[in-house]
């Protein structure tokens, strides 16, 4: 159910800045990638350790880092971190161990993220097909 919930809410919020026009700029997924990397700071910050805690802030800087290099250069980038963030959800608890995490989070938090970088990505393709 956490897959259907994450991708139903990704399409919600894609299609809602498409259609407030929240989307014109580049800083919309840009900032929803900054948005997603925090969550796990969030989770260490209310069930883990410190080390934890900095081994998330670590995980979620390399993102945000991607985030702005993609905003100034290529939005390809964006769409590439946030696919690449919902890879990072599979992998997560066999990189990092965070006692903060719901059970179902990461399933969630992949198939928002992976199709919300898909999104992105038909977007860019739309738009470069346009362009011609």
């Amino acid at each position: 159910m956490e897959y259907l919930i994450g991708i139903v809410l990704a399409l919600a919020v894609c299609i809602f800045a498409m259609l407030t026009g929240f989307d014109r700029g580049r800083v919309f997924y840009s900032t929803v990638v900054i948005i997603v990397a925090h969550y796990y700071i969030l989770f260490a910050t209310m069930g883990a350790t410190k080390s934890v805690l900095f081994e998330e802030c670590a995980a979620a800087t390399i993102f945000i880092v991607l985030a702005v290099i993609g905003f100034k250069t290529s939005f390809w980038i964006v769409a590439a971190a946030l696919a690449g963030h919902g890879i990072f959800d599979f992998f997560h608890h066999k990189l990092i161990q965070n006692p903060g995490v719901p059970a179902w989070w990461p399933s969630f938090c992949m198939s928002f993220d992976v199709f919300a970088g898909a999104f992105v990505a038909i977007l860019l393709m739309r738009r470069g097909a346009a362009a011609q």
